[in-house]
């Protein structure tokens, strides 16, 4: 086992006992699987306490990659999973892991970079373009590597720009093994250029002398969907409170909520349940 994966296990394993209501806490609790970047944009601290409010059920989320949320959400650690990979979390029910799966709300990705731009790729709206500009270069680009919603994006980009950036793993291609906030982190630290959900970009402190280059490019699309984990396959999931929710966040009142969550007037979700 890597070290880079070893404190991944246990980052997921921190981020379980987090999620666990210390002795004394409210019974009515259900655990939500989920990504970094609605976590660390502040996405659920603006808008899961009025679901608590309006039902009495507390939620604990655990926020990590997608691709660990699913995984958690296969063994029946979380009673509901929302992350941002459509074919993932299609295969995640087809598999008979999840209930039903919903829209909710989208963004996009951005690719972000240092202002002296040394590949050259601000204002493309090629992403795959860009990228190939990137490895031209030999400029420092900085990974999720962590099978994340946005690390899988980021691989199909690199497919569709004809590049195998694993080949330069440790040279200009640098994987953190992290969330997207200390990815962020170490490309303002390295003058690297990354890619981003723009939630995750707008909410970030650090831009130092990070700047977003490129955007627009119809492939950058992110979508994010919910789904209850299958009780079928899972016996102990608390469906009701799950199922509550999923529809609390594709009522307009949880609509309105993500709709509303703003920084700096800038919009960083748009709901789109009913689409």
């Amino acid at each position: 086992m890597t070290v880079r994966n070893l404190i991944g296990l246990v980052a997921v394993a921190l981020a379980i006992t987090a999620a666990t209501p210390a002795a004394g806490a409210a019974d009515r609790y259900i655990t939500l699987a989920s990504t970094t970047s609605t976590d660390n944009s502040g996405l659920f601290d603006a808008i899961l306490p009025r679901f608590e409010a309006a039902t009495g059920i507390a939620v604990r989320v655990v926020a990590v990659g997608t691709g660990q949320a699913l995984r958690l959400a296969e063994r029946g650690d979380a009673d509901v999973l929302f992350v941002h990979h459509r074919p993932s979390e299609e295969a995640f029910v087809a598999a008979g892991y999840g209930v039903e799966r919903f829209d909710i709300m989208y963004n996009d990705f951005v690719i972000v970079g240092p202002t002296a731009d040394p590949a050259g790729i601000v204002g493309l709206g090629d992403a795959a373009a860009a990228l190939r500009r990137i490895a031209a270069a030999g400029a420092l680009f900085a990974s999720r590597g962590d099978d994340s919603g946005t690390h899988k994006k980021e691989r199909s980009l690199w497919q569709a720009a004809g590049i195998d950036p694993a080949a330069h793993s440790g040279a200009w291609y640098r994987e953190t093994g992290s969330g997207m906030g200390a990815t962020l982190n170490t490309a303002a630290a390295l003058d690297a250029y990354a890619l981003t959900d723009r939630g995750t970009w707008i909410s970030f402190n650090n831009k130092a002398g990070l700047a977003l280059q490129v955007e627009g490019d119809p492939r950058l699309f992110n979508q994010y969907g919910v789904i209850l984990v299958n009780p079928a396959r899972h016996p102990h999931v608390k469906a009701a409170d799950g199922q509550a929710l999923i529809d609390w966040l594709r009522s307009a009142a949880g609509q309105a909520a993500i709709g509303e969550f703003r920084i700096a007037g800038e919009r960083l979700f748009t709901p789109n349940a009913a689409d």
